[in-house]
């Protein structure tokens, strides 16, 4: 099981992040992510550094790890310009992009403020839903050159030719932490991510994995989730993660806020160096 780094951006600097990532690449984490927001809830004066921006200056301070953001909201994002977002980032991180993306928050969550307040509405959860499937139909469409008209419920395409195509696409990694989301992540996604200690985890895998065999693919489904850095997230011995790598999680993704601990990256290495594995 790999395990990956998720640098919270709230009140972060880039250079900080930076250093972060420096730092969990040498001691041999396998993945740096950042969060897709506007603004800090809590009030920091720093703000948030902007998640594609940062996304692509990370790709080129670090050259092993996958980067990816956990997770896009597609919600404020269109997907013509995410696509073509992504597909540069592919090619700037040479095939690195893991393409984290959800169905943005309810009105009952700290970051539904950062969309009223550029005039975007926050709605429904089923409304949520529908745009992040049209929203990855219309990545996959432009991905792969097809250049036909789409009358889609949310968004339309007009003749859509000459877009950027990414070599290979980025896998997409749905996030959520219900069955409607986990079987979205079947449906139209190549993973899913959720909490590392959800309450119905093993439920929530399995109707993700189940929805996606249904599916005419061999790509491979990734199963991604994630939780606080700790040691014992770090041990391989650890119950909780020897639990999730019988659950057949892919990636362990721990978060961790500025200022971010550089010693304890650094130290993590005596546990990582144990079972060093490839990026993906």
């Amino acid at each position: 099981m790999k395990t990956d780094l998720l640098l919270v951006p709230m009140g972060a600097r880039y250079a900080e992040m930076q250093r972060a990532a420096e730092v969990a690449e040498a001691a041999g984490f396998d993945g740096i992510w950042t969060w897709d927001h506007l603004r800090d809830p809590g009030g920091s004066p720093v703000g948030v550094p902007e998640c594609w921006t940062t996304l692509t200056a990370l790709a080129q301070a670090v050259s092993r790890v996958s980067i990816g953001p956990l997770v896009l909201n597609a919600i404020s994002h269109h997907p013509a310009q995410l696509a073509n977002a992504a597909a540069t980032l592919q090619e700037v991180s040479g095939g690195r992009l893991l393409l984290g993306m959800g169905a943005g928050g309810s009105r009952q969550t700290p970051y539904a403020r950062e969309q009223l307040a550029i005039g975007r509405p926050v709605e429904s959860d089923a409304v949520r839903r529908q745009r992040l499937e049209e929203a990855i139909e219309i990545l996959r469409r432009l991905w792969s050159g097809d250049a036909s008209d789409l009358d889609g419920r949310h968004y339309q395409l007009e003749s859509p030719s000459g877009y950027r195509r990414p070599t290979p696409p980025p896998p997409i990694i749905v996030g959520g932490f219900g069955p409607k989301m986990a079987a979205l992540a079947g449906r139209c996604g190549n993973g899913f991510n959720t909490q590392a200690f959800h309450p119905r985890l093993d439920e929530l895998l399995e109707l993700a994995r189940d929805t996606y065999a249904k599916r005419d693919t061999r790509a491979p489904f990734v199963v991604t989730v994630f939780a606080g850095f700790s040691v014992d997230a770090l041990d391989p011995a650890s119950s909780a993660r020897t639990r999730l790598e019988r659950l057949g999680v892919e990636r362990l993704i721990l978060l961790t806020e500025p200022p971010y601990p550089l010693r304890q990256l650094e130290e993590a290495h005596r546990f990582l160096a144990r079972n060093p594995t490839p990026p993906c």
